[in-house]
């Protein structure tokens, strides 16, 4: 039952209809019995500024933000979080009392919580890492590991300039290596994590031969569809911990709920199950 008095939340984005979201809050709603509702609100991009505005005016005690909105909202913020702001990017408004906002990165949080669920005592001080990629989930991924003590960040990427850049934002242990040397950055690595495209529904498959990767190393795609991407599946073949993306995007839901909703929810193995029943696996 939705009341009068009913909490409001959303998601942002143009498109919006492809988001798991509504989903994944809605069931956190119904577990906790919450008077309150979680909707999609597509906003072109041109028309960002005045729908986050007006977050505070209808009543919402704030939205997600998806493409293309994570980083024009930064200029609509009231207050930045340190974390968005190193990062380049909100992903999370929440409305303060007094009707200002405050955009939020909740990505660092869900990379770091889902590593340590799905791969019990990793740690990232224990090895080098490799990271592929240099967008938005690529710039969250580094700092997370940059924050979590790891002693080198091997970041490898097709657009050189593009990690050159998150190199140069975000500091710390990171090495720059070309993308046509990624099989060979992979010696001694103890954690992979492919955050590109390559390997998704519809995509090209990622191709990289692991043998150089450590006999414990954990290997993470933040790709999701397919839950178990080309990469993984070799990885799993050769006795690796391998840690899918769902998994991220489910835990970087949980700090965002608390704000809006005043409970830190938790993923249970029946928000999983209720999340892979909303996708058409190919």
């Amino acid at each position: 039952m939705i009341t009068g008095a009913a909490k409001l939340a959303g998601v942002m984005g143009w498109p919006v209809a492809h988001s798991r979201s509504p989903a994944l809050h809605g069931f956190w709603l119904a577990e906790h019995k919450i008077d309150g509702a979680y909707v999609p609100l597509p906003v072109r991009a041109e028309d960002l500024r005045h729908a986050l505005t007006a977050l505070p005016k209808l009543g919402f005690a704030g939205c997600n933000l998806t493409i293309p909105h994570k980083q024009a909202a930064l200029a609509v913020m009231d207050k930045v979080e340190a974390s968005a702001r190193r990062i380049g990017a909100v992903n999370m408004v929440l409305v303060r009392p007094d009707g200002t906002l405050e955009g939020r990165n909740t990505d660092v949080f869900g990379f770091i919580e889902n590593l340590r669920a799905a791969a019990p005592g990793w740690r990232a001080a224990a090895g080098p890492a490799v990271v592929l990629g240099a967008g938005g989930g690529a710039r969250a991924i580094v700092a997370a590991l940059i924050d979590d003590g790891a002693p080198e960040i091997r970041l490898v990427n097709r657009t050189p300039a593009h990690a050159a850049t998150l190199a140069e934002t975000l500091g710390g242990p990171v090495r720059l290596i070309p993308w046509e040397d990624r099989a060979a950055a992979l010696a001694g690595a103890r954690l992979l994590v492919n955050a590109t495209s390559l390997g998704m529904h519809g995509q090209p498959p990622l191709e990289l031969a692991l043998d150089g990767l450590a006999p414990d190393a954990v290997v993470n795609d933040i790709v999701y569809v397919p839950l178990e991407t080309p990469l993984l599946a070799a990885a799993r073949h050769r006795g690796l911990r391998t840690v899918d993306g769902l998994g991220m995007l489910l835990q970087q839901g949980r700090p965002a709920f608390a704000a809006w909703f005043g409970i830190m929810p938790q993923v249970t193995p029946a928000l999983r199950q209720a999340m892979l029943a909303t996708f058409k696996t190919p």
